[in-house]
């Protein structure tokens, strides 16, 4: 198992497959790298070196109490690229990780970056607020923090029908699927999941989008239940100056597994653009 030391010493466990240009991939609340398999193991077999990590606290790194917030993920993500001496690179945030490579950006520069892709991305900011009038309301966080406190078991095994829209009447999706949303949740530690909630939620990152100068592509489910396409993905393009969208009708927040063939040509089609 490969580890590299973030700078206050946890170790972030990272996944290094094939040879070519390098993407590093950041994955969801409260999921870890396994969550982008289909798309390390497609792009792999195309000619790409493919990176992911595990987010302090989640899957296989280290659960520290500290540093669970956007900058410390951004930092970590810093310490894995630049040990890992990557350049030229292109950076795959999917809801949670894409505001950690979006704070990437903003905290540390596009001097190592090619491209980044914001997929189902929690930017520019969730929550309401006075100036972001149609975000959430706090109470819907606070809703999950004890839910999540309460019962995390049942709440990730509830959360994963909204995620893969199988609550809705069209909604197909395996079993297996939703099984492994648990089993990666539940690897995540509960302090962990906890703080990060605030992070994803609360974090406002307008001042970081306005320092992309690179490709970018917006990606997002029309009906994704978790992250609003509205106030996200709509939002975050008009904030990067020429921002490629690609909107998915009526798919849910998790399209890396539902319409995994799909997200995989598209991101197979950006790279090589």
């Amino acid at each position: 198992m490969a580890y590299v030391t973030a700078k206050d010493g946890t170790q972030i466990y990272y996944k290094d497959w094939g040879d070519g240009p390098a993407v590093v991939f950041s994955h969801g609340w409260p999921l870890n790298a396994d969550a982008w398999d289909a798309q390390l193991l497609f792009l792999s077999q195309q000619g790409y070196r493919v990176v992911a990590h595990d987010r302090r606290g989640h899957g296989r790194s280290g659960q520290a109490a500290g540093g669970n917030d956007m900058n410390g993920y951004a930092d970590d993500l810093a310490s894995l690229v630049e040990t890992l001496d990557l350049s030229d690179v292109t950076l795959v945030g999917h809801s949670t990780g894409g505001g950690e490579v979006t704070r990437y950006i903003g905290r540390h520069g596009t001097g190592r970056v090619a491209k980044a892709v914001l997929m189902s991305a929690v930017p520019p900011i969730m929550v309401q607020t006075p100036d972001n009038p149609e975000g959430l309301p706090i109470k819907v966080f606070d809703e999950m923090r004890a839910n999540l406190v309460a019962d995390r078991s049942q709440f990730y095994q509830d959360l994963a029908l909204m995620f893969y829209g199988a609550n809705r009447p069209d909604g197909k999706v395996s079993k297996g699927v939703l099984d492994q949303f648990w089993l990666w949740s539940m690897q995540c530690g509960l302090w962990n999941a906890y703080a990060s909630i605030q992070a994803f939620s609360e974090t406002d990152f307008r001042d970081d989008l306005a320092k992309f100068d690179i490709p970018t592509l917006v990606l997002h489910g029309e009906d994704d239940q978790i992250v609003p396409v509205k106030d996200s993905a709509h939002k975050t393009a008009e904030l990067v100056p020429g921002a490629q969208e690609i909107y998915y009708p009526g798919a849910p927040h998790g399209l890396s597994d539902t319409h995994q063939e799909r997200v995989n040509q598209d991101l197979l089609a950006f790279l090589r653009g």
